[in-house]
């Protein structure tokens, strides 16, 4: 029987023999998707995101939902939900049982949520006379029910920055489990988080990769009172709105159109930022004039999201490439990472970036404007480094890295990481950990994220997977969604892949606040 290229796709994924049921459900709602029409392009705009100068994070052809939600938590638990027929919470286990419910119920690019809460803030109020015997159980059990419902490694919670019963118990429970899902982010403050809290954290970093740690002293200030979270790949987004569209430029690719660094700078960078934008315009047109969700999602209806205050997120990655070839193309022998002027260039690049978004309002966004992020990279990116950051396997000194890169994270309201892979010896001195990562935060660092050499649970770009999963992948499929990107993302023989992440030892003499 003939069939289309359309039917063939579809067929193709329910033969699949490692996909379940879910999976492949999953998969032919985005093949339905992606086989409608695309918004409506301009023929520059168009050209471009054919040639994948810009890239729209395959996020479909015709945008029904948010990328990524960021509910009103707390709200709903103080209010209930008349859509969900559910009562205000009254206890903790009602709590528990409500949110499970919700996050059923709250959409993103991925089809699950992306966004759990910051969890101690949302249940610290049902604690009552709960003692940490009492809430221990009652936490692993909800931890592995989140795993197992919901097997998505953009799935991100958060903790912090106070301390308390709930976020130590998550740190406990989550060290216990090592699950690949939820990710988690702990929010750290040095005028409130204690030493102890932070320590606890690290020592966590050590065995699982776990908690991505955010500087809530520096991300704060891009954003209300009514505060930020962190979600799926390290994107800050306000609360009870989220990121509408994520759109990304491949700064290798403008790099390589370019004559030299001035002709990028003035030319060649400003046109595809400009095509990046009629792309994002375009995305956010249809999801807020056309696909009806803002007007009929209860979560709207309810208070949990405001239409406002969604932000279109203005991605580049790449970054390393673009530095080295305009260095080469103006005969200049630094490199991104290690030369100073290379970096100083790729801070230029950065602020060129930043004062762009910050100069063009756009219709559908949160003050107006779009968010700039180093996006994270995903799996079928091939000779192209993730974000801004440094090649893996050419990773310098943790010393070395961070002063590399700090100068870029001011710019980057909605996100930017880097993953330093650190020597497992640490484990026998993971203060040295907490000094880098409170030094990093000094010098300006956003987030900081380690993945530890030997844990068997590892990093890819922000999210996890477990190497004895990607190991099983081809023979037996997995359970959990991430794992076939972890595996595809594992097959860049052009760039490197993250397996091939330099492990780097701390030394004494290294040690940022001793210098």
């Amino acid at each position: 029987m003939d069939m289309t290229e359309f039917q063939q796709n579809c067929y193709n994924i329910v033969t699949d023999p490692n996909l379940s049921p879910k999976q492949k459900s999953n998969l032919l709602a985005l093949a339905a998707e992606n086989n409608l029409p695309y918004v409506d392009l301009d023929s520059e705009t168009k050209q471009a995101l054919d040639e994948r100068v810009i890239c729209d994070m395959y996020e479909g052809h015709a945008p029904y939902k948010p990328r990524y939600v960021l509910p009103d938590y707390e709200k709903f638990l103080k209010q209930g939900s008349e859509y969900l027929e559910l009562e205000p919470a009254k206890s903790f286990d009602d709590a528990l049982n409500m949110l499970t419910i919700a996050y059923h119920h709250v959409p993103s690019v991925t089809g699950m949520p992306v966004y759990l809460g910051c969890l101690d803030q949302v249940l610290l109020p049902y604690v009552g006379n709960l003692t940490e015997s009492d809430l221990y159980p009652r936490l692993k059990r909800f931890w592995i029910m989140l795993d197992r419902n919901l097997p998505d490694a953009f799935m991100h919670a958060n903790i912090g920055p106070t301390d308390n019963v709930i976020s130590r118990t998550i740190l406990r429970v989550d060290r216990e489990l090592k699950q690949v899902a939820p990710n988690l982010t702990f929010i750290y403050d040095e005028s409130i988080t204690p030493e102890s809290l932070l320590n606890t954290a690290i020592e966590n970093i050590c065995q699982t990769a776990k908690p991505h740690i955010a500087n809530n002293m520096m991300i704060k200030k891009d954003f209300d009172e009514k505060g930020y979270g962190v979600v799926s790949c390290y994107n800050s987004l306000p609360v009870a709105g989220g990121g509408s569209t994520l759109s990304r430029i491949n700064l290798k690719e403008v790099a390589l159109r370019s004559k030299n660094i001035v002709d990028f700078l003035q030319n060649t960078l400003p046109f595809y930022c400009q095509l990046q934008l009629n792309l994002i315009k375009a995305r956010s047109a249809f999801l807020y004039e056309k696909s009806n969700f803002f007007q009929n999602s209860f979560l709207v209806k309810e208070g949990l999201i405001d239409t406002n205050r969604f932000a279109p997120m203005f991605g580049v990655y790449a970054m390393a490439e673009a530095v080295n070839i305009l260095q080469e193309k103006s005969n200049l022998a630094g490199r991104y990472g290690v030369d100073e002027d290379a970096n100083e260039l790729a801070t230029t690049i950065s602020k060129q970036l930043a004062d762009f978004v910050d100069s063009h309002e756009i219709k559908h966004a949160w003050h107006g404007k779009a968010m700039l992020h180093a996006q994270s990279g995903i799996s079928t990116d091939r000779g192209a480094t993730p974000g801004l950051r440094i090649p893996y396997g050419h990773e310098p000194d943790p010393v070395t890295h961070i002063m590399a890169l700090f100068k870029h994270h001011k710019y980057y309201a909605s996100g930017i990481s880097d993953i330093l892979t650190i020597d497992e010896t640490i484990k026998n001195n993971p203060l040295a950990l907490v000094q880098i990562c409170k030094a990093a935060f000094k010098f300006g660092f956003r987030e900081f994220t380690a993945n530890i050499s030997g844990n068997d649970l590892v990093r890819v770009t922000g999210y996890m997977v477990r190497l004895s999963d990607i190991k099983k992948y081809k023979q037996e499929g997995s359970r959990i969604n991430t794992t076939f990107l972890g595996s595809e993302a594992a097959q860049d023989t052009v760039n490197n892949s993250y397996l091939c992440r330099t492990p780097r030892v701390i030394s004494h003499e290294q040690i940022m606040g001793n210098r």
